[in-house]
């Protein structure tokens, strides 16, 4: 996409923006009014919060203190969507989204009270991105693939930044603009998404196979020579494979262990209750003891 071509789509969403405040004042109360009083409501909540005789913890927050509940929220939104997946319950996920939510408008009223943003601009940048970045819904392209679509949302990120006179992020790599501080798991298949686009990366995944156990020969030889360092570097390695082989085959990595990790507690959780009901001690239960519960376990939940 050219800068003309940013510019004409630029216009447009100035046009959808313009159309929408049009009809939002002859709208009659419907549930998006209902949704807009609602959120307003919000927003005047944690302004009051954080005002002078609201509350002194609110009070007190800062982009950086509110980073650690940001990524809790996220993380305990992300478990909502597993247990909705598995359940079909998606009580808990609403309201974790709130809680989610709730994190935004935190943040954006400590930028409105120091004069960075408000949450009006919050909004207004993420549906200006997201109509300038669908050119084939809001503009004339026309992509076939989803695959064309993420391939075209790369490309109009960088031609953004040009038109808007920004400068280019100067890296040394490709891999540069994956964050460092990223989950493992994500970081890693994040790189490897990177380093397929420029045609690094196996043909198959029988080949990731292959490597899986030539990585796991290695971890052994590692183990035996008793140098923890080594051992570490191995287990990362083999680790990396694996997430490797989650992306060949359409799996997302981080999902996946979440499910297994589930599946975990709740056979452990089983092991704890019977060892209880039975009026014994689980520290005192022999392993194989508890072994016969875990297959008793996973029978139950094939059954």
């Amino acid at each position: 996409m050219t800068f003309t071509n940013i510019t004409i789509l630029r216009l447009r969403v100035g046009s959808l923006l313009t159309q929408r405040d049009l009809l939002d004042s002859n709208r009659p109360l419907d549930s998006n009014c209902r949704m807009s009083k609602t959120f307003d409501e919000l927003v005047a909540v944690m302004a009051r919060l954080r005002a002078p005789g609201g509350c002194p913890w609110d009070h007190e927050q800062t982009y950086a203190s509110l980073a650690q509940y940001l990524l809790e929220e996220a993380y305990e939104t992300f478990d909502a969507i597993q247990e909705a997946d598995q359940t079909g319950d998606t009580a808990n996920l609403a309201e974790e989204l709130g809680d989610l939510l709730l994190q935004v408008v935190f943040h954006a009223t400590i930028g409105a009270e120091r004069g960075d943003f408000t949450i009006d601009d919050v909004a207004e940048g993420v549906t200006q991105k997201l109509i300038l970045r669908h050119p084939h819904v809001f503009g004339d392209a026309n992509f076939a693939r989803a695959e064309d679509v993420l391939d075209n949302w790369d490309k109009l990120k960088a031609d953004e930044r040009r038109a808007s006179g920004k400068a280019e992020k100067v890296t040394d790599s490709i891999l540069d603009e994956v964050p460092v501080h990223f989950p493992a798991l994500l970081e890693g298949l994040k790189l490897t998404k990177r380093a397929a686009k420029v045609g690094f990366d196996w043909e198959n995944a029988e080949q990731i196979f292959d490597k899986l156990d030539e990585e796991a020969a290695e971890l052994k030889a590692a183990v035996a020579s008793g140098d923890t360092a080594h051992v570490e570097e191995e287990i990362g390695d083999l680790l990396f494979v694996v997430q490797n082989l989650a992306r060949h085959l359409g799996v997302e990595p981080e999902t996946a262990l979440k499910k297994t990790n589930r599946k975990f507690r709740k056979r452990f959780k089983f092991i704890e209750d019977e060892i209880t009901a039975s009026g014994k001690n689980i520290e005192q239960t022999s392993l194989d003891h508890m072994d016969e519960l875990w297959n008793r376990s996973k029978s139950r939940a094939s059954s």
